[in-house]
């Protein structure tokens, strides 16, 4: 079957709530030269397309500005960086054998050339995502993932959670025996970290809440904190010789009452700021214990071969929350805001919603 002139697509046209989501028509994207198209099977959501968003983001010097990732968005803009599919079409350039592979896309847009370039920008926020039924990529960003016993759900909830988190246990060089702490342990990062840490050999203790620490227990955490009660005095309790390596998504008063608790030339390595962006600390914490502050912000070409590898062997396994189709992409946002479930939230972009039987009803053009 040929590949259609137009496509499904949700986009934002401007900074907002759920209701910005638009549903639409375009035209499908053509690959240039060293790109490949894809068929979007399945496309996972992450905290980025809300903070993308609602211009959450701020800017260097003006931290309640409204922006983007990495500045202001260029709109419309299709949202969405984690992408499981097929290719379809090929640029010119391309070795036409991956035509029909399954592949897994690296949402990254990097500083350099090279093995351990820097992420600066994303798929979904600096360039058209996978809110849609086709998206482009660049050859080299695509990887064949076709041997894989995951399903292309568990594929896509790949790219920024693990990616993210992969980057993480990599910057903070956690080593097999070490000790690891991991907040926001019921997130699609943390729960990535959590498989991840415990794979690699080490101790994890995670933080969560009560109704998802069974949850968090299961995805391979040793020990799991009730981030409703006095969080320091339960990491106190469950490793009262320290920390090695906090792997931290939440920031905020987590920083300041945590570093005391780092082992001797222990490491916070921080990826989010889920609890305030706005820390203050006792630096004597640092230079007297010969600690580390590490900001991650998701992974290098190294780190995404890596965690292809895994994908490959299914080493880990992606947890599935929920499912939605394209049309309903409002709805999977709402719910990912809430933060009421564990594992990661994914769109369908090829199925669609049952017809509602009574009349009336919402705009077609919307994605709510």
């Amino acid at each position: 079957m040929g590949v259609p002139e137009t496509m499904r697509a949700v986009r934002i046209t401007e900074h907002g709530g759920p209701e910005v989501l638009e549903l639409t028509a375009v035209a499908v994207p053509t690959p240039q030269a060293g790109g490949v198209l894809v068929q979007v099977r399945a496309v996972a959501l992450n905290n980025t397309d809300l903070w993308t968003r609602e211009g959450a983001y701020g800017r260097p010097g003006d931290p309640e500005a409204l922006s983007g990732w990495r500045g202001p968005i260029d709109f419309p803009r299709i949202q969405g960086a984690d992408v499981a599919g097929r290719v379809v079409a090929v640029g010119a350039g391309v070795d036409e054998s991956l035509v029909g592979r399954r592949v897994v896309v690296d949402p990254a847009i990097y500083d350099t050339e090279g093995p351990d370039a820097n992420p600066v920008g994303l798929m979904g926020s600096e360039r058209d995502g996978g809110y849609a039924e086709y998206v482009t990529a660049a050859a080299e960003r695509v990887h064949d993932v076709t041997e894989s016993p995951l399903t292309d759900d568990q594929l896509a909830a790949l790219p920024t959670a693990y990616g993210t988190a992969l980057g993480m246990i990599e910057r903070g060089r956690l080593q097999e025996g070490e000790t690891a702490l991991v907040s926001g342990a019921s997130g699609g990062v943390g729960l990535a970290l959590t498989q991840i840490a415990r794979a690699r050999g080490a101790r994890v203790i995670a933080i969560s809440s009560g109704s998802k620490i069974d949850s968090v227990r299961e995805a391979g955490a040793h020990e799991v904190i009730d981030r409703a009660h006095d969080v320091a005095e339960q990491i106190r309790a469950a490793a009262p010789e320290g920390i090695d390596v906090a792997l931290d998504v939440v920031a905020g008063d987590l920083v300041s009452e945590g570093l005391p608790l780092l082992r001797e030339g222990g490491r916070w390595v921080i990826a989010g700021a889920l609890g305030g962006y706005d820390v203050t600390f006792d630096v004597r914490r640092l230079y007297l214990h010969n600690a580390q502050v590490i900001g991650s912000t998701m992974h290098t070409p190294t780190h995404f071969d890596l965690l292809m590898d895994l994908a490959r062997k299914a080493e880990i396994q992606p947890v599935v929350a929920a499912t939605f189709p394209l049309d309903q992409a409002a709805a999977a946002q709402e719910l990912l805001a809430r933060r009421r479930h564990v594992g990661k939230i994914v769109m369908h972009p090829w199925a669609v919603s049952p017809k509602p039987r009574s009349a009336g009803g919402g705009s077609r053009n919307s994605a709510a």
